[in-house]
């Protein structure tokens, strides 16, 4: 962003609306659009996370004007030494502005779908917060900005462990929230499977065992029904 150095806003709204139409005529019924929200010295400014939401938001109109649902995904960046306590503070700040600028666009609410990242410690950051730290830290920052009217939270991994990103997913779903807590992962359900297969199509069946426990594990988390002890079974 020109003069916010190490932060970054998302671009790709210019004739967003022609290419929409020409999508759900294909068959297209979601989208997804991604924003990057690092925690440094000094950042994220608000004058990030304002350009963010605002291009979320409108994108999101967009979605909707053309009746694909729109999925946000404001990703706060677990790089860096940050505690968990400042991620729970940037994560609400940006909460705070993308639904106030979803608001300011008329965008319906009921017909939106939120991917959240997790308030987890900055991975070069030396105390890792806990699993039932970061559940309730991330609950926490969803109750005091998500409106209830939002069918539905997804998480993404950004970069967890495998059983981290499952850990985390259960033991949210097991405190309870006003709306469905699900996972869309790539790396902590694809890892696994990819290092099993190599490329290799001999390795062929491992890999697709390896990606189908992973599903597993984090649909019974979906529903809080994992323990740690699943993952040893399997092993």
């Amino acid at each position: 962003m020109a003069l916010h150095p190490g932060e970054k806003v998302t671009e790709g709204l210019d004739k967003l609306a022609e290419r929409m139409k020409e999508y759900f005529s294909m068959g297209a019924r979601f989208a997804k659009w991604r924003a990057v929200i690092t925690i440094g010295e000094g950042i994220p400014s608000q004058a990030c996370l304002d350009a963010n939401a605002h291009a979320l938001a409108r994108y999101s109109a967009i979605c909707q004007e053309a009746s694909i649902v729109p999925i946000v995904e404001p990703e706060v960046l677990l790089d860096g030494s940050h505690t968990a306590e400042r991620s729970e503070e940037v994560h609400e700040r940006t909460l705070e502005t993308l639904f106030h600028e979803l608001a300011c666009q008329d965008v319906s609410l009921e017909h939106v779908i939120l991917k959240a990242s997790m308030t987890v410690s900055g991975k070069e950051n030396a105390r890792q917060a806990p699993v039932q730290e970061v559940a309730e830290r991330t609950l926490r920052v969803l109750k005091r900005t998500v409106p209830a009217a939002l069918p539905g939270v997804v998480f993404l991994s950004g970069g967890q462990t495998d059983q981290n990103a499952t850990a985390h997913l259960d033991a949210m779903n097991r405190m309870g929230a006003p709306w469905p807590l699900t996972f869309s992962y790539s790396r902590a359900l694809q890892a696994v499977a990819l290092n099993a297969w190599r490329g290799q199509a001999g390795n062929l069946a491992a890999a697709q065992k390896a990606f189908h426990h992973r599903a597993k594990m984090n649909s019974l988390a979906a529903k809080g029904q994992w323990n740690a002890n699943m993952e040893k079974q399997a092993a």
